[in-house]
């Protein structure tokens, strides 16, 4: 039987439904279902329910547009942003459906909506200093200079910052009314609402010395009163207020292992004024940390209170999956499916205890899933994805596991080639993550299958420095880039090699995107046994990165370990491009142009240097592209680099 190879281009076939969101009355769900126009080459995203006792499925929303962020009333209208006028911003749609009014007219778009109530709304918006929603400011006709007064003023998201700050406006529905809720010195953003009390996560400017900063407030609306309810201690994020109000629960961590610190759930007790973190002897990362290349539009939820104010779900990242957690504001902590698969995505009925879960599996990309945890029960809602997967060679990954020269367990997968003949040896790809604090996991990888397809056997592991297998082990490689990690992947390959005799030893390559491609780098530069090798928006050189990536300096300090120019040589020794002259491998160079987070200069040195030694390198460069290209970048782009990847191995492996 003949079947289908995936390529590049079913990158245009690949519909993400996500951030489904239960009706009041608990009888539909609206989610959004993201997709590439092909004729355009653009995303679009638009809003789908669903009938929980038909299943009918209805499209509401129509164009070449996005349409997202669905959120019902209490009444059961529903507020979404569309970018249907050129600018995001907010529409009202009935409970029936038909066609959205617009309710916000900001020059700076609108996102973010929150219900307080029927008649009442809050929505992010951004502006720059001096500016208003009513009054911006005009754009100047001709190019102005940027004053750069702060360490942090670009970011890979945003580009040139030039002052752009996030702000929580209030709306009145009835009236088209808007007011500021939040003034403050840097962002404001993710707000909850209780009665009186708005919750919300404030960014300061960034402080020289402590890198990030991100802190949750609880204002009172009617007199003014602020609170700072995590003084500067760490990073936050997703705070939600119980139903009661008595509590406010939300994710973070105090830096205790900087950027490798596990991400925990807090708990604050607005009556006591008392902050516990509710997992702090839970050796797990609360949330998603898993990475994935084909899940456009996903949204990653904050925790699900139960009505009764006592409990409440979550997702959580355990060995290669993510799940669904209950706990008890008592700290009671147990799992209601927690599968071989990767949740990216959820939404609970707050007093039924079942729910509506985006999930991606190594063979699927994402679907929606009704599950009833009391009973077990799950029931597949949609199957966008059918259509094209049927009848293609896909190949499902067998997990691994080997020993670290020093105890410790490394866990990954082995993608044998989509379609294999007797006897037959293959050649393997080793896969890097970036982070390198995430995790590969049982999700669907676009890349993997297409390589698969290619006939490639596919390794992907999670080497120390990992999330997903407790605190010692995410914080093990902070300090240590290149060393016990590159070891880690070494014993990796060694241990696929003995496990799968089809496997052709002589023809390994290695790729990898972000710390993958500085891991990819510092391979090539330290062992031949590579025939081939892809690095991918990589870091070469940690002098520079210091002073050239938007997260140059803390990063730098707290995971090589090394300040500019104190430790200058630390951060050379580091650096793969000190080990240019060692490094034989053919080299294919990827990067974006507009990527801040790891700026193509550092791509631009590393391929000079190869190129004036007469290495074999070559080098491909994304216009107008960030750190995001193989995630959500430009379509065409994105299938460029992936046939660049596979032409790339063909030819050399």
């Amino acid at each position: 039987m003949t079947h289908r190879k995936i390529t590049s281009e079913d990158l245009y076939k690949i519909k993400t439904p996500a951030d489904p969101r239960i009706s009041p009355d608990g009888s539909r769900t609206v989610f959004t279902v993201s997709s590439i126009i092909e004729k355009t080459h653009s995303y679009q995203s638009h809003l789908h329910v669903i009938n929980r006792h038909s299943q009918a499925e209805e499209q509401w929303t129509f164009g070449e547009n996005k349409n997202h962020s669905p959120r019902w009333s209490p009444g059961g209208k529903l507020v979404f942003v569309s970018d249907r006028s050129g600018v995001s911003q907010l529409y009202l749609m009935k409970a029936s459906g038909g066609e959205g009014r617009q309710l916000t007219f900001s020059s700076h778009g609108a996102s973010n909506p929150l219900w307080i109530d029927d008649e009442q709304l809050l929505f992010l918006t951004y502006f720059q200093e001096d500016d208003s929603y009513e009054h911006p400011k005009r754009k100047a006709e001709q190019p102005a200079p940027l004053e750069v007064t702060q360490i942090r003023y670009k970011s890979d998201r945003d580009g040139f910052i030039r002052d752009r700050k996030s702000r929580l406006y209030h709306l009145n529905v009835k009236t088209g009314e808007t007011r500021e809720w939040v003034s403050c010195e840097g962002d404001a953003e993710s707000p909850s609402v209780s009665d009186d009390q708005l919750a919300y996560i404030h960014t300061p400017p960034e402080i020289p010395g402590k890198g990030l900063v991100s802190d949750v407030h609880i204002k009172n609306v009617k007199t003014g009163t602020d609170k700072n309810i995590t003084a500067g201690r760490g990073i936050f994020s997703k705070p939600q207020f119980s139903p009661d109000g008595r509590c406010l629960a939300f994710f973070g961590h105090e830096k205790g292992y900087k950027s490798a610190t596990l991400q925990k759930l807090w708990l604050y007790d607005t009556e006591n004024e008392m902050l516990q973190c509710l997992t702090g002897e839970w050796d797990m990362y609360a949330g998603d940390a898993a990475v994935s290349d084909s899940l456009y539009g996903a949204v990653s939820p904050a925790i699900q209170w139960t009505a009764d104010s006592k409990g409440f779900y979550m997702v959580v990242t355990d060995r290669g999956s993510t799940g669904v957690y209950y706990g008890s504001i008592e700290g009671l902590m147990y799992p209601v499916r927690m599968e071989t698969e990767h949740v990216n995505g959820f939404v609970m009925h707050p007093s039924e205890h079942w729910g509506v879960l985006s999930i991606s599996t190594p063979i699927s990309p994402s679907e929606l899933f009704e599950a009833d945890f009391q009973t077990g029960e799950m029931v597949q809602l949609t199957r966008l994805n059918k259509p094209w997967l049927e009848g293609a060679s896909i190949s499902a990954p067998q997990p691994l596991e080997t020993e670290a020269e020093d105890g410790w367990s490394i866990h990954g997968w082995l993608m044998k080639p989509a379609v294999m003949e007797e006897g037959k040896k293959y050649p393997m790809i080793l896969q890097i993550h970036g982070g390198p604090h995430m995790m590969y996991a049982n999700t669907y990888f676009h890349e993997f299958q297409v390589l698969a397809s290619q006939g490639y056997a596919i390794l992907y592991v999670n080497p120390r420095g990992s999330h997903g297998y407790g605190q010692d082990f995410v914080n093990l490689n902070r300090g240590d880039y290149g060393g016990s990690d590159y070891k880690d992947l070494m014993s990796a390959v060694d241990a696929a090699l003995e496990d799968f005799s089809f496997i052709d030893r002589e023809r390994l390559g290695v790729t990898g995107g972000s710390y993958g491609g500085f891991m990819t780098n510092w391979i090539v530069g330290h062992t031949n046994r590579f025939k081939a090798a892809v690095t991918q928006r990589s870091i070469s050189n940690w002098l520079s990165f210091y002073g050239v990536s938007d997260i140059g300096t803390f990063f730098t300090e707290w995971e090589v370990g090394g300040t500019m120019p104190e430790d200058a040589m630390k951060l050379w020794d580091h650096s793969p491009l000190k080990y240019a002259d060692e490094i034989d491998t053919p080299l294919l160079i990827l990067h974006s142009e507009k990527d801040y987070r790891c700026p193509i200069e550092q791509a631009e040195q590393l391929y000079i240097v190869l190129e004036r030694k007469g290495k074999n390198v070559k080098f491909i460069r994304f216009p107008d592209q960030n750190h995001e290209l193989s995630r959500s970048g430009h379509p065409l782009l994105r299938v460029e680099r992936l046939n660049a990847i596979t032409a790339w191995f063909n030819e050399h492996v």
